[in-house]
Order: C-alpha cells, then sequence, then structure tokens
C-alpha cells in the first residue's frame, strides 16, 4: 500500500455498484469480473474500464494539448475576491480585499494571490462567463456539463440518467486511451453536499452509467469539514476545526501478497485463483468485450510508469513542499503525474461540499483557509509543468459552478458578512495548450454584477477544452439507444490563442 508524507495515509477507495445489466452472467463473465477486484481495484472501476475497453482506436485529429487539467472550486468562487477585482466600487461591493499588480502590466488580481500575480504571463482570464443559474445543484450541472440550459426532468437533489453528460464523461466516451489508461479521470472525490447526495452534472447522463468517468476517489467525505485539510481544514461558522480521521487515500494498485506478476499474465492460473470470488462479482455486466477490462487492469498493475502515477510517495519531497502538503497540493500534483502517464483530461476538485460558498465570514476564511492552498497549488502546478515541457501541452482551467453577488449580505445567524451565489459573472483562468499568457478576455461592468464585453458562456468554455484536445466540430457521443449528439454546443473562447 502507498504511503504520504506528513501524517496522509492511503487506503483502497470505498466500492460503487456496478451497472446493472438485463443480460445473465455466464462463469467466465464473473471471473473476469472477479479479476479486476483481486488485482486492487474496486468494482467501482469496472464502469470506467468498461468505457476504456469500448473506445474507438481511431485516431482523433492532433489538438493543440494532449492533456486538460479542468480544476473545479465547488461552492463558487468570488470573483471580486480573485481575478477581478473593484477597488473603484462602494465599500459594500468592492469588498476588504486590495487589489495587486500582476506580471503582466495593467492586470491586477487580488492580494491573496501573491503567487499566480507573479506568474501572469502563464495564463490568460476570462472575466465574462455567465449562466442563468443561481442554485448550487443547478449550476454545478451547467459548468461541469458545458451546458447552459438545464435537461428536461432536472432533479436538484439527485443525479439522474436525463441529465447531460459532464466534460470528464463526454471526453472519456469519446478520446482514445493511451497506455490502457481511461481517457478521463476525476479526483480526489466526487462533489458531494453535506447531506451527503452527490450533486448532478457529475456522470454520464444521458450517455448511460456505463460512461460515468472514472472516479478516483482518494479524499474522504465529511459533512462539516471544508478547505486543504489538514492544514487549511475549516468550518464557515466556526473557523479552524482539526480532524485526525481525514486522510488522502491514494489507489490500492498493488497485487495481493502470493499473486505473482506471471501467475496474473497467466489465464489458467488467474482464473482458478479467482474461481471462489466469482460469487461476489455475479452482477458484472455480461459483455463480449469484458477481456479488455481485466486487461486494463492488469496494465495498470504491471506497467510501473502508470502505477507511479498514482503514487504521491515517490514524488520529489522539493515539489510537494513547493505544492503544499494538503489535499489542495496533493491532488494537483497527481494531476501533474497522471497528464505524464497519459490521461487526457483530469478534472480535479479543490474542496468538497461547497468549500468555496462564502455566505458567511467570507473574507477570514478566504485569506486564512481558501486562497492560501489554491494559490500556491495552481502556481506550483504551473511551474511543474513548465519545467517538464508540459505546458505547452496541458490546458489548465479553474472556475466554479458559478461567481458571487456584487453586494455584500450578512445571512441571518451569521457573525461576519459574505456574498450570495451569482451565475451572471464568474471569473475563469486558462494556461498552457497554446493559452496566450497575460491575456484577458471580456470585462465585467464597474461592479462585476454582468459581462460588460465579450460575454461567454459555460458552451464556450466546453468547446475550448474540446478543441485544445484535438476533437473535430463533428465529434459526437451516443446514448444507450445509439443515438448521436453532437459534442459541441458553442464556439471556443476567441482571443485565447
Amino acid at each position: 500500500m502507498n504511503s504520504l508524507p506528513a501524517s496522509a495515509s492511503m487506503h483502497p477507495s470505498s466500492p460503487a455498484c456496478c451497472h446493472p445489466s438485463g443480460h445473465g452472467v455466464t462463469r467466465r463473465t464473473a471471473i473476469q469480473a472477479g479479476a479486476i477486484g483481486l488485482l486492487g481495484l474496486g468494482i467501482n472501476h469496472v464502469t470506467a474500464l468498461r468505457a476504456l475497453a469500448a473506445t474507438g482506436a481511431t485516431p482523433l485529429p492532433r489538438g493543440r494539448a494532449k492533456s486538460v487539467i479542468y480544476i473545479f472550486l465547488s461552492g463558487g468562487l468570488s470573483q471580486h475576491e480573485s481575478f477581478d477585482p473593484k477597488p473603484d466600487a462602494p465599500l459594500e461591493m468592492r469588498g476588504e480585499f486590495k487589489p495587486i499588480p500582476t506580471s503582466t502590466p495593467g492586470t491586477h488580481i487580488c492580494e491573496h494571490l501573491p503567487e499566480l500575480a507573479k506568474r501572469s504571463h502563464k495564463y490568460a482570464l476570462v472575466r465574462s462567463l455567465t449562466h442563468p443559474s443561481n442554485d448550487h445543484s443547478g449550476a454545478h450541472h451547467i459548468m461541469l456539463t458545458g451546458r447552459s440550459e438545464l435537461p428536461l426532468g432536472f432533479d436538484p437533489n439527485k443525479p439522474k440518467e436525463t441529465d447531460f453528460p459532464s466534460i470528464a464523461a463526454v471526453a472519456g466516451a469519446v478520446l482514445p486511451s493511451r497506455n490502457n489508461l481511461p481517457p478521463a479521470i476525476v479526483l480526489p472525490d466526487k462533489i458531494v453536499h453535506r447531506t451527503g447526495r452527490a450533486l448532478p452534472g457529475q456522470f454520464g447522463g444521458q450517455m448511460g452509467r456505463n460512461r460515468d468517468p472514472w472516479f478516483l476517489e482518494i479524499s474522504p467525505y465529511h459533512p462539516l469539514h471544508y478547505g486543504a485539510y489538514p492544514e487549511y481544514l475549516f468550518h464557515h461558522a466556526t473557523g479552524p476545526m482539526q480532524d485526525a480521521h481525514l486522510q488522502f487515500q491514494a489507489p490500492h494498485l498493488s497485487l495481493p501478497a502470493g499473486l505473482s506478476e506471471d501467475r496474473v499474465l497467466n489465464r489458467v492460473g488467474l482464473r482458478d485463483t479467482l474461481e471462489s470470488q466469482s460469487r461476489f462479482y455475479a452482477q458484472a455486466v455480461e459483455d463480449t468485450g469484458f477481456d479488455k477490462y481485466r486487461q486494463a487492469a492488469i496494465s495498470l498493475l504491471t506497467n510501473g510508469g502508470v502505477h507511479d502515477a498514482f503514487d504521491l510517495s515517490k514524488a520529489d519531497p522539493k515539489w510537494l513542499d513547493r505544492y503544499g502538503r494538503n489535499s489542495f497540493g496533493w491532488s494537483l500534483l497527481m494531476a501533474r503525474q497522471l497528464v505524464e502517464a497519459g490521461i487526457s483530461l483530469i478534472q480535479v476538485n479543490l474542496g468538497n461540499n461547497e468549500t468555496w460558498d462564502t455566505h458567511q465570514a467570507a473574507f477570514p476564511n478566504l485569506k486564512n483557509y481558501l486562497l492560501p492552498p489554491m494559490d500556491r497549488a495552481v502556481s506550483a502546478l504551473l511551474d511543474d509543468l513548465d519545467s517538464r515541457g508540459l505546458l505547452d501541452e496541458t490546458l489548465v482551467v479553474m472556475g466554479s459552478e458559478f461567481g458571487r453577488t456584487p453586494r455584500i449580505t450578512t445571512i441571518p445567524g451569521a457573525k461576519l458578512p459574505g456574498r450570495d451565489h451569482w451565475g451572471g459573472c464568474q471569473s475563469v483562468l486558462l494556461a498552457g495548450g497554446g493559452v496566450r499568457g497575460g491575456a484577458v478576455i471580456g470585462a465585467s461592468d464597474r461592479i462585476g454584477a454582468y459581462p460588460a464585453e465579450a460575454a461567454q458562456r459555460p458552451e464556450n468554455l466546453a468547446a475550448t477544452i474540446y478543441e485544445a484536445l484535438g476533437l473535430p466540430r463533428t465529434a459526437e457521443w451516443r446514448d444507450p439507444l445509439d443515438r448521436p449528439h453532437s459534442v459541441y454546443d458553442g464556439e471556443p473562447i476567441k482571443g485565447l490563442v
């Protein structure tokens, strides 16, 4: 089992349900499904491997980027307190923080993002992204799927198979695999509300559950804790918190004791070893291509380079310190390693449970717990990719489900003020993959409420990601009835490249 420095331990992620099937399950299928379990992958990974096996091998046109890292700040990053400060607005709108100059003349960002300010020549800012929802669930669905409208029958309380597929799910379905790895991975966890429900928009939706992206669940969910644990763990109302049970969990990808690589690669020996486990996996889906799922699982174990991508214990201590020894830093460092391993799209959720939802105590919480680890980790990611010659071929995108209201308010029962939900305008950071460093696309009005020029929609952001990965405008995904649906619903953001 892998281990992390700084008291971060790892263990297998919790299993999730496999996609149901109306077909019977043969003994051969059950044995092969058991192979994945015995090889250290939970049954929750079967779906991802199935999608991997079904991915067509037809090569795609070469894109500007080999990989995309989509950093998602669940809860809603304030545009005023990050990349679009409004120092000339009235006090009740401009807030407590001051702007600071960046390495790009004329561009200023929040004073609590000093490292990103030094690196503005490496990224572009879009200050005019807008959509119609002020609801967390609806806005998550919008920004994770790249679709401004909500699907018919949308339920904010649970994901449904009528939801639109997420950007990660689409990428996983239409991109070819590299190194026997799934084309798209989401880490370090699903986005889960404090009530325990997974937020809609993260899954395969209309493509079917077998097209859910591969969730690399390595960060535990807790209903009351937020932030980059263990260094920046806090609660919105009470401030700093401690919890020894929060641990960063890497996937368990080692061979079980007594099972050598030779035995893994020996079909008869593997069959005999797994005979007793077949009943447990009786719900495995009957599929003529299931051998490919097993083969992909075996590849994860027998390819040392791929295996190391999931192991932070072998990371350079210097870079561990640069990223920060906390969940934000570990997640982005693992994302960089997965880029090197050959993953096409990695979605990194920096903060579960709507961590960035700063209704109350917004200024101390942003200053002390949220902006510092994000500033540090994202800056380190840009430097790390650049130093390895990977930034030009890796598009980095960072955004939230929405921005925050122009006016500062105090909610009932809160001691300190914050800002409410606001889909009208948010700022998005993009770097690498051919993006012009220092560019500023669009602008918000004088109080940061709505776009004043070059308004962008989530469809444009999704199209920017797909184009960078080389997907042609004719690219399609297919639903379970084999009906085609266009990947593109908008045009890539103009002026970025």
